[in-house]
């Protein structure tokens, strides 16, 4: 596996993004890009120049994941959105390696933190179908997974819970705000 920078003129491996994209959102939140056209408005717009995208390449230059970021607070701050690896190679450390790389893309630009945010839209924590505006940081540091949701995820890769955004994804269906201090070159 290689990770690389993708680019505009690269045709095929923007369609291959866009469709793992859609593929992998399909089964817990099928609105997000629900069609190869939202996946591919969402690869183009990652495009952009103040903006990070890095795919995951297997042995025959295929997509098998990717992950994009937005710079946010004049830089200091990026948000890691979104990661997707291809349904099927899960697990396999695809993730993770393409979370490693975009925190070195972005320790490189002078970021001092990532933030991300993981909705939680199928109850698949204890944050969900929860007023949380009542006892918010009790319920927080309860939190339990009730099906893989990512949060468990992004705690093993040094994410902590920083905050949610009750009913964001309607009622009940909270964000889970998740953000990890970047080591700066004194820190290291």
């Amino acid at each position: 596996m290689k990770i690389i920078s993708l680019a505009s003129d690269q045709p095929a491996l923007i369609q291959q993004a866009a469709q793992i994209l859609v593929d992998a959102f399909k089964d817990h939140s099928p609105e997000a890009w629900p069609a190869l056209a939202d996946g591919l408005t969402e690869v183009h717009e990652m495009l952009a120049d103040d903006r990070i995208l890095r795919v995951a390449l297997d042995e025959n230059e295929t997509v098998i994941g990717w992950i994009g970021g937005i710079e946010q607070y004049d830089g200091h701050v990026w948000e890691l959105h979104p990661l997707v690896v291809k349904p099927g190679l899960q697990g396999n450390g695809i993730g993770r390696a393409l979370v490693q790389d975009f925190e070195e893309q972005v320790r490189m630009r002078g970021a001092l933190t990532v933030m991300l945010g993981t909705d939680d839209e199928d109850n698949r924590t204890s944050l969900s179908n929860t007023d949380l505006y009542v006892e918010p940081w009790k319920k927080i540091s309860e939190i339990k997974n009730f099906g893989r949701h990512p949060f468990e995820f992004y705690q093993k890769m040094g994410y902590c819970i920083t905050g949610v955004v009750p009913d964001a994804n309607g009622a009940g269906k909270p964000d889970i705000l998740m953000s990890k201090k970047i080591p700066t070159k004194q820190d290291q």
